[in-house]
């Protein structure tokens, strides 16, 4: 009995210190809301009165006016298609030098061009601008000291066509003649047990593709008896031939192998 006084004395104990320690948390918690709330409104207040209320002038810079385009240089030379007569000579009001030239630069630069047109190396002093009209072209020689597009002296002759490369020799040159002498090794085919017991007699004709190094690498039979094709088509392939070549390259060759199937 006593002992059940003594431990639910103690847990009374334990359950007011507990409460106390949750009020005294939630208190704390409490002010510190409080004091973050008031805080954060006098920060904000200050932020306020710290924002300025000046008003900004933006000046308007007007575009600078475009430039005035240069006055376009027009030629006074009279075309003499058009004249009632042809001029024999150049002619210029004043005889001005070309601007390209490098060795006579102007004493003055000008901002307007002079519509008298620049003066050719024959040209002299008249009261219009005209040229005499230019020697046409005739045949494949130009005109001695001609001027313009007209061309001067001979052309030169053309080089001569380069000659044709050689035709390259064919990917398989066919043979018609039979190849068994040919052969560096021609294996016997193996005579067939059955065409053995039939006592079955004849030959087989067997095209081959001889590569560039003399080693067939097909075989297929043209005529002969099903019980013989096949031991015929077997030894072709192990045939050998010497390599074919035509301007010193090897090629491949097509021709037939003949096997003679005959009981001893």
């Amino acid at each position: 009995m006593f002992n059940n006084l003594i431990e639910s004395s103690s847990h009374a104990r334990e359950f007011k210190r507990r409460g106390s320690f949750l009020l005294f948390t939630a208190g704390v918690y409490v002010v510190f809301f409080v004091v973050s709330g008031v805080v954060s409104i006098y920060a904000y207040d200050a932020h306020l009165e710290a924002r300025s209320t000046e008003l900004e002038l933006l000046t308007f810079v007007p575009a600078p006016p475009a430039e005035a385009q240069p006055e376009v240089v027009r030629n006074t030379i009279r075309a003499a298609s058009n004249s009632d007569r042809q001029p024999t000579r150049s002619t210029r009001i004043e005889l001005i030098d070309s601007t390209s030239n490098p060795t006579n630069v102007p004493r003055t630069i000008g901002t307007v061009a002079s519509p008298v047109p620049p003066a050719r190396p024959e040209s002299v002093i008249g009261t219009t601008n005209e040229d005499p009209p230019t020697p046409a072209f005739a045949g494949d020689r130009g005109v001695p000291g001609g001027r313009g597009n007209t061309p001067v002296g001979d052309m030169p002759d053309a080089p001569p066509p380069a000659p044709d490369p050689p035709s390259p020799p064919p990917r398989v040159f066919k043979i018609s003649r039979v190849l068994n002498s040919e052969a560096i090794e021609l294996p016997v085919p193996v005579y067939p047990q059955l065409a053995r017991q039939i006592r079955l007699k004849g030959t087989v004709t067997v095209q081959v593709l001889i590569d560039e190094s003399g080693r067939v690498v097909s075989a297929k039979a043209l005529n002969g008896h099903p019980l013989l094709i096949h031991e015929a088509q077997k030894a072709a392939l192990r045939a050998r031939f010497s390599p074919t070549k035509i301007n010193d390259q090897p090629i491949k060759i097509q021709g037939v192998i003949i096997y003679n199937f005959v009981m001893n």
